[in-house]
């Protein structure tokens, strides 16, 4: 699926040379992190299944009142900048990022970008990393916090079938909420309950961008991460293997 990591399969890439990309990828993000807490700036890894509902958050943050917040947003996807116009449109600044082939973003990728725009006067920085739920969890960018969104749509299995992911969330966004009447077999229980198996400080808030419900709680969330609140150290330095115990815009949805 990439050709950049080998996604873990050691007979297309040697250990040993992985182990030497992450190290290097590794290098790159502390460079990330040291920029941008020179900055004040905080970084927020935003990852999910495509069609999670990654940029329609983006989008409800601004259309919440949040606009003076001062956000960027650094877009991934293998084509097309499309989700960066929807983002700009919601009035946030966005940065793409087509990756061509890999199934990721890199922590080099990131520091072109931050580079690119290191005038831009901001408090927050998402990066909405491409759709995978594998590929994007081992990659450390220079991030403060890893937030998750997944939706009702994809069962309630997903945190037992991806647990790295999930393992190396701080926040779980349980997207589009509003079509719970519409998905009977849905079981919100056993999904909490997966999730607190592989989720070290399992943390979940329910949203719907459609409309609004959980977003002020999101926004909060965020707000508790900036450099001018009480922020909690975690470290990101994961590599595969690890194992620590409402806006409707065309089909968006989240």
């Amino acid at each position: 699926m990439c050709d950049v990591c080998g996604c873990g399969d050691t007979k297309i890439v040697p250990l040993e040379i992985q182990e030497n990309l992450m190290a290097s990828n590794d290098r790159v993000a502390d460079h990330n992190r040291r920029h941008l807490q020179d900055k004040g700036q905080v970084a927020i890894n935003l990852m999910g299944s495509p069609g999670a509902g990654k940029t329609a958050l983006l989008e409800s943050i601004a259309h919440c009142g949040a606009r003076g917040r001062q956000m960027m947003a650094i877009t991934g996807d293998l084509e097309t900048d499309r989700d960066a116009r929807r983002i700009e449109r919601a009035g946030i600044r966005a940065v793409p990022i087509t990756t061509g082939t890999a199934c990721h973003l890199d922590a080099e990728m990131i520091h072109r970008a931050l580079h690119a725009h290191a005038g831009a006067e901001c408090r927050y920085v998402f990066v909405e990393n491409v759709g995978n739920l594998v590929c994007p969890a081992i990659y450390d960018l220079g991030q403060n916090a890893n937030v998750v969104a997944i939706s009702v749509t994809e069962g309630e299995d997903k945190p037992l079938k991806y647990p790295v992911m999930f393992r190396h969330a701080d926040l779980v966004l349980l997207t589009k909420t509003d079509l719970l009447p519409a998905l009977p077999d849905f079981d919100l229980a056993a999904f909490e309950s997966a999730l607190a198996q592989v989720m070290p400080a399992p943390r979940v808030i329910r949203v719907s961008a459609r409309t609004g419900d959980g977003i002020d709680k999101w926004v909060a969330w965020l707000d508790e991460l900036h450099p001018g609140s009480a922020t909690r150290e975690h470290d990101h330095h994961h590599h595969a293997g690890d194992n620590p115990t409402p806006r409707k815009e065309g089909a968006a949805h989240a």
